[in-house]
């Protein structure tokens, strides 16, 4: 029997902007202002609603809430 990838649980990777951006107490207006992002990118990436993760706007993230990429990011492995 032959494996596919596509037969493969990975697990998947989840955004924790949510939690930061409330814990920080900022909003996504704030937040879009201090990362010079648009506002519409930023909910996409709040709401975990993205399908590539683009660099550039993590490291963006990263500064504007002053925090580490390990903050941002969390690797939840398959069941």
């Amino acid at each position: 029997m032959v494996i596919s990838v596509k037969d493969i649980e990975f697990g998947r990777i989840r955004l924790k902007l949510d939690e930061i951006m409330k814990s920080q107490n900022i909003s996504v207006n704030k937040l879009a202002f201090r990362s010079e992002m648009q506002r519409t990118q930023l909910k996409a990436y709040r709401d975990n609603d993205v399908q590539r993760i683009d660099l550039a706007v993590l490291a963006r993230l990263c500064y504007a809430l002053d925090c580490d990429i390990c903050d941002l990011i969390e690797y939840i492995p398959p069941h």
